[in-house]
């Protein structure tokens, strides 16, 4: 089995200005700088096969390039926040890029949850923290309410596999898909 997900590659100028968010927000763990990525779909532990007739789906997905930037910041967990994101601007052609995606897996076979899309870039993850550290990251979120960064051009999304691990996660990059 393969734990495998589909993503967007961030520019190096916007990994380095998220980078310089991480440290200034009392994340209790965060990611991995060279690890940031928009998550399009999470397909879970597939097996080989399946995850080659994703690979063929992915391949045909006609999609023209777009622009995309973050603004701002959020917490998922509610009261027990578990992770700080970076936010993502609404935008039209990234959500129909997604659907394709998340179509495309769940016919070939992936178990894609059928959740409303979120576009974030995760900046840490973390175990719920105590209430003086959680009201910490709140305040990051609002003190972090004119963040941007972007915009960008998105030409390619790409298939990953991740290995989790100790010290947090490592991904390889299984395949690219250009957009039209």
């Amino acid at each position: 089995m393969i734990r495998a997900f589909v993503a967007i590659s961030l520019p190096d100028d916007v990994r380095a200005l998220l980078a310089v968010q991480q440290f200034l927000t009392p994340l209790p763990r965060k990611v991995e700088p060279s690890l940031l990525h928009l998550t399009l779909a999470f397909l879970g532990e597939v097996s080989g096969e399946v995850l080659e007739a994703a690979h063929d789906r992915f391949a045909t997905l006609r999609v023209p390039g777009f622009s995309v930037r973050l603004r701002g910041f959020g917490l998922f967990g509610g009261e027990r926040p578990r992770a700080f994101w970076a936010g993502v601007e609404p935008s039209e052609p990234l959500a129909c890029l997604q659907g394709k995606v998340a179509q495309a897996a769940r016919q070939a076979g992936c178990k894609v949850e059928a959740r409303r899309f979120v576009p974030h870039v995760t900046l840490g993850r973390f175990p719920p923290p105590g209430r003086t550290q959680t009201m910490r990251l709140e305040r990051a979120v609002v003190d972090g309410a004119g963040f941007v960064a972007g915009p960008w051009d998105v030409t390619d999304f790409c298939l990953l596999q991740s290995h989790p691990g100790p010290k947090g996660p490592r991904y390889d990059e299984l395949a690219r898909y250009p957009l039209s």
